[in-house]
């Protein structure tokens, strides 16, 4: 438990007054925790503790959910490798409610060369944790085979990577837990697994595959704030909307800074497509992103532009 004041301080034993020496059994510490909250000076932060379970079953309908993480050496999915997998399997109802939470895949996987000094600083992952790793196509199918839906916090990142390590993953519908729960509309201030967390009141350990993914299912199991509604239920009726990808074929160079602030991704045309700058947008957001580009990037009103509907089967995967 972290002991937040309104200064943004922080203590693990803000108590210690009232504490003593001795250890604290969880009812004192909960009991602690509530005096500082009642005062209006702390927020209280706890560190997730994973669950298996969140709804008792109830004769519901369920579908099996995956949510993934992934550790790599770099960003570049076509030259940077894996070194992290992780796999959080659990049950879910339409309405977006969560039932069991499963045994999650968390394997290591030795990139063939060293792992960059920063990406080391960032996750803790060493190259003699790696060393000799692998992790075996067979083993990743048949853990994901039963899956209905493939779920990351950032899953334009994490699709491509694992397209390129296994080609079950082309197969699967996807969905991204950080692009298609309006998390701004909501209150919140970012959208990183980590805020959202804080945000929340719980933390985790960041930057390790399987922490994420627990971290993930947490957030997605709690009610947001304004609408009232399953955060995981919001992600589901995203997933089912059809969405555009739209190509920005021969975009002015003096361009792309505009189009990268608004989320659009290069393709250098190495898997086959044309050259372009890339975005995936929604149905309502159709006619507005055509207009932005006819206006603010190739600046002619009869711009033709490339423009086609993807499921989630295609969503953020390099080969739609």
């Amino acid at each position: 438990m972290i002991l937040c004041n309104s200064t943004g301080a922080t203590s693990e034993d803000a108590l210690s007054s009232d504490a003593g020496t001795g250890c604290l059994d969880r009812e004192s510490l909960e009991r602690m925790a509530a005096r500082l909250e009642a005062s209006g000076g702390y927020r209280i932060l706890r560190r997730l503790e994973p669950r298996e379970r969140y709804h008792a079953p109830d004769g519901t309908p369920t579908r099996r959910g995956v949510f993934l993480d992934v550790e790599t050496t770099g960003l570049d999915p076509a030259t940077d490798e894996i070194v992290e997998l992780a796999m959080a399997p659990f049950e879910f109802a339409s309405d977006g409610r969560i039932f069991a939470v499963h045994e999650s895949f968390s394997r290591f996987r030795d990139p063939g060369r060293p792992i960059p000094a920063a990406v080391t600083a960032l996750t803790g992952i060493t190259d003699a944790m790696v060393a000799g790793a692998s992790i075996e196509t067979a083993e990743i199918e048949a853990f994901v085979g039963p899956a209905a839906l493939v779920i990351a916090h950032n899953a334009g990142f994490d699709r491509r990577f694992m397209e390129r390590l296994c080609g079950a993953f082309a197969t699967l519908p996807w969905a991204c837990s950080w692009a298609e729960v309006p998390w701004a509309d909501e209150g919140f201030d970012s959208a990183k697994l980590a805020h959202l967390a804080a945000a929340q009141g719980f933390f985790h350990e960041g930057h390790r595959a399987v922490h994420d993914c627990r971290a993930g299912i947490e957030i997605l199991s709690r009610t947001l704030p304004r609408s009232g509604r399953s955060a995981l239920g919001v992600l589901l009726e995203s997933a089912r909307q059809p969405r555009w990808r739209i190509s920005a074929v021969r975009a002015p160079f003096e361009r792309k800074d505009f189009l990268k602030r608004r989320g659009y991704r290069w393709c250098d045309g190495s898997d086959g497509r044309a050259r372009a700058w890339n975005v995936d947008v929604a149905d309502h957001a159709l006619e507005t992103e055509l207009a932005f580009l006819r206006s603010e990037i190739y600046r002619r009103h009869d711009a033709d532009i490339d423009a086609r509907s993807i499921s989630a089967f295609e969503r953020y995967s390099c080969r739609a």
